[in-house]
């Protein structure tokens, strides 16, 4: 891909993400955010923001079943959209909701499970949006910039619960939003556990044999069934000579 085609399509992504946005200005210039302004504002941050974490954990499970890898390089801006949309949800929720009453807040957030596990999406996906830049992975290191970044696995999660616990019954978009996370989810599961079958396979037949070798298993499987005595002597000690037949002394 050319660097005019990726920066045009960046400029769609950044289109596409800030078009939530737009359509919510959009809303309140014509007080059209229905009879609770502020529910319907926080509501919508918030399942955009699960929307967009979704769109980010897609990308690399469409890349494991179609072989698409261009779309990885849009992950880091998703994943950053998806991190301001939160940042957004969650200062509403402060400033809208409770006015800055901060004992309110902690007490919302010990009470209600739904803020407890949101409060905790939003604190992982933190350190996530920190290390995003190419200095940080530089820093950290590509292997350990990987497991922290495996982070967002959990954060999705939570997300999922705190949509499912915090919507009104007679709703079905939670489910879908849980079944497609898991589905996203099972896809990068199956890849895992598929690349350490491949590279077990690969590690095997360099020592020869695409099977587990047996010579090297059954000393120690005899040795767990029958433990050495001390008038035995070990597996691997071969047995002394035996003298040759003499005839007897007349």
């Amino acid at each position: 891909m050319s660097r005019q085609s990726r920066i045009a399509l960046k400029a769609g992504v950044w289109i596409l993400c800030l078009l939530p946005l737009v359509f919510l200005a959009h809303r309140a210039y014509t007080g059209d955010l229905s009879a609770n302004p502020i529910s319907f504002v926080t509501n919508w941050l918030g399942q955009w923001t699960f929307r967009l974490l979704l769109v980010t954990l897609a990308l690399t499970p469409i890349r494991v079943l179609f072989g698409i890898s261009w779309p990885i390089s849009l992950r880091r801006l998703v994943g950053l959209f998806a991190f301001s949309y939160a940042c957004l949800h969650f200062s509403v929720w402060i400033v809208l909701d409770h006015f800055f009453n901060w004992d309110q807040m902690i007490a919302d957030v010990l009470k209600r499970r739904y803020i407890t596990v949101g409060m905790l999406a939003l604190t992982l996906l933190v350190p996530l949006a920190v290390t995003s830049t190419n200095a940080m992975v530089r820093r950290l290191g590509g292997a350990a910039w990987r497991r922290l970044h495996r982070l967002i696995y959990v954060t999705g999660v939570l997300a999922a619960l705190h949509f499912l616990w915090l919507a009104k019954k007679g709703r079905i978009d939670q489910y879908a939003y849980a079944a497609i996370l898991s589905l996203l989810l099972g896809i990068r599961l199956w890849d895992a556990v598929r690349r350490a079958w491949r590279k077990r396979r690969v590690r095997q037949a360099g020592r020869g044999s695409a099977f587990a070798p047996v010579p090297e298993v059954l000393p120690e499987a005899a040795s767990a069934l029958f433990p050495a005595s001390p008038h035995t002597r070990p597996l691997d000690v071969p047995a002394p000579p035996v003298a040759p037949n003499r005839p007897f002394p007349r």
